[in-house]
């Protein structure tokens, strides 16, 4: 399929821009709470992008106390129902899957013909490579308009944490088809979590004008340093224990951006009909544990 001039003037021009700079600057705005920054702000936002505010708490939009409440804004109590099952592995957030499938010969599918690595998508953590090596992995981007809380797919403990720094570069379909290994260079939070049915990983990916990512546990995580940082939440009381239950809040995104899915091997499977550019919601039923699946966390 050939790539469009203006696709590949897109990309371009964010090779270009300076991502940090321009993402922190735009974040600062977001962050205001000067009424008429902050209103028209989310009034221009919310009628470019269609904003559906029905299912939200605070639906009255000058309500917000900055731009980056009203992004990051609460769901009514029952606006997603979460799937109680005892295997179900349930959608992380609202948004749209990018790919899903088997991670093959450390590598996950990014787009059509373009793939990237496991080992730095988990930060070059070789412990973590090897537990989710020939794994499955499903990749949800959210779209501007889309509910940008990242909720838990399965109960489990916190174990690690690792902020890895990076590009800034978009997340649409664009440059997922023209930036190689996308997802494994643009900064990222890599959460790992022991389940009753073993590791799970979560990793929050940032992007262009994303002003940050936050956590329920640390607050605001990403922008953290110029290093990759690793936070150990161990099972030796080292470390406060964070414990969230399925469908618990973990964390949020301030602008749009992408999480990952990653379980071990013959661990999990995705339900029939989830694939590329199946739309989701928070809470849905995406996959579920195998049976055989051993009751472990160890990793």
């Amino acid at each position: 399929m050939s790539t469009k001039l203006s696709d590949q003037l897109f990309v371009a021009l964010q090779h270009v821009l300076p991502q940090h700079t321009l993402s922190r600057v735009v974040g600062r705005l977001a962050a205001s709470e000067t009424p008429w920054i902050k209103d028209a702000f989310i009034r221009n936002f919310a009628k470019k992008f269609d904003i559906d505010m029905s299912d939200a708490q605070e639906q009255e939009l000058t309500a917000f106390a900055s731009f980056n409440d009203f992004f990051t804004r609460a769901l009514k109590p029952d606006a997603r129902p979460i799937d109680s099952g005892d295997n179900t592995l349930v959608s992380p957030a609202d948004g749209v899957v990018s790919e899903c499938g088997k991670i093959e010969n450390g590598q996950l599918m990014q787009a059509k013909g373009q793939y990237f690595s496991l080992h730095s998508l988990l930060g070059a953590q070789p412990e973590l490579t090897d537990t989710f090596a020939n794994g499955s992995f499903a990749t949800i981007y959210l779209s501007p308009r889309d509910y940008h809380r990242v909720h838990m797919p399965f109960g489990g403990t916190l174990r690690k944490a690792i902020y890895v720094p990076g590009d800034l570069f978009s997340v649409n379909g664009v440059t997922a088809q023209l930036v190689p290994g996308l997802f494994s260079r643009n900064e990222r939070l890599v959460c790992v979590f022991d389940t009753p049915k073993g590791p799970v990983a979560l990793i929050l990916v940032g992007a262009m004008i994303v002003a940050g990512i936050e956590t329920v546990w640390g607050g605001q995580v990403c922008p953290l340093s110029k290093d990759i940082v690793v936070s150990q939440f161990d099972r030796a009381g080292r470390s406060p224990s964070v414990k969230l239950a399925k469908g618990a809040e973990m964390g949020r995104f301030k602008l749009g951006s992408t999480a990952i899915v990653v379980t071990p091997k013959d661990a999990s499977e995705w339900i029939d009909g989830f694939s590329a550019g199946t739309p989701v919601r928070m809470g849905e039923v995406i996959g579920a544990f195998n049976d055989s699946t051993e009751l472990s966390s160890d990793a």
